[in-house]
């Protein structure tokens, strides 16, 4: 196991080093004048070039790639002062540092995601489990039906509709904001309950019918044909064997959303008005901050690896067979 972690581990820094270069040079290398990105329209020639030496753009572009790469290992020295590592370079637009400004951001989208997560695993996972187990009667029927009208809804849709019936017209909720837990651990939640509400909704109709799809399967297999045969009892051949064999599928699917979310819910930041990640991506794009965007870019590919190491260490505990492998 400790071979396999340092194989991935290995493989993850190789393929960082290879999206930071395909990074940069896909953003440093278009017919772009960075240092006029970064002074504005009115801005004399004088000043142009005072920008372009005090960012570095005015070495080879070898230089500046092994530069910005050295930033992040070690840190890099600019006329705002020292950027420490992980430095992934100073905004056009504001002229913060890159990784302070997703760091400011991080908070609001790692409560929304953890919030949000351990809301329709709870349930998502719960409900279909439980029509697998009364498959074929009501409550199935109800939880398949339920799951698949829910599932074809979307945040862009859903969400105005939530916040026109619980905040505007009614009264009963706040808008969504966002206040750290360490300040008001009340307020914190209060304004993120409705985004946690509506990513559940969503996200649980689709782990209904993936965990319903995936145990039923696993009830075919013939380890669990078997385990019946031999006269075990229902609900002990039910946890034991089937949900265990029935997580893989699962795990995969929750990595993939768990990185996608704290990479940055552009949709669900929009929706609730909520200065996230995405919404820094997005402000970034817009104004022609590169290395914003850049940074932001970064910081989504390494939570994707970080992930995904992870599942595949979730692999390991869940099925011997991975182990063996």
């Amino acid at each position: 196991m400790l071979q396999f972690l340092i194989r991935r581990l290995s493989g993850a820094v190789v393929i960082m080093f290879l999206i930071g270069a395909f990074t940069f040079f896909l953003f440093y290398t278009i017919p772009q004048d960075f240092a006029q990105l970064s002074c504005g329209k009115n801005c004399s020639p004088e000043n142009i070039a005072v920008i372009r030496e005090n960012l570095g753009l005015d070495k080879p572009i070898t230089t500046q790639f092994w530069e910005f790469m050295m930033g992040i290992v070690s840190g890099r020295d600019f006329p705002q002062g020292h950027c420490a590592a992980p430095c992934l370079g100073v905004s056009f637009d504001s002229g913060d540092f890159v990784w302070d400004s997703i760091m400011d951001r991080f908070p609001l989208t790692l409560s929304l995601t953890i919030g949000g997560l351990v809301i329709f695993l709870i349930f998502g996972l719960g409900t279909g489990l439980m029509a697998a187990w009364k498959r074929g009667t009501a409550l199935d029927k109800v939880v398949s039906g339920s799951s698949m009208v829910l599932s074809s809804f979307q945040i862009y849709f859903l969400g105005p509709i939530v916040l026109s019936l619980l905040v505007y017209n009614t009264g009963w909720l706040e808008s969504p904001k966002y206040v750290s837990f360490t300040d008001n651990p009340g307020s914190w939640f209060m304004g993120m309950l409705i985004p946690w509400a509506v990513m559940a909704t969503i996200f649980t109709a689709q782990y209904t019918r993936m965990a319903r799809s995936t145990m039923i399967e696993q009830l075919q297999e013939e380890h669990v044909r078997t385990a019946r045969a031999k006269g075990m009892r229902q609900s002990y051949v039910f946890f034991r064997y089937a949900w265990r064999g029935s997580l893989i599928p699962i795990v995969t699917i929750i990595g993939m959303d768990l990185s996608a979310l704290l990479s940055g819910a552009v949709v669900t930041e929009f929706t609730f008005d909520l200065a996230g990640i995405g919404r820094l991506a997005v402000e970034g794009s817009l104004t022609k901050d590169l290395p914003l965007t850049m940074g932001v870019m970064l910081f989504g590919a390494f939570f994707i690896l970080i992930l995904n190491i992870v599942v595949d260490l979730a692999y390991a505990y869940i099925d011997p067979r991975v182990r063996l492998a």
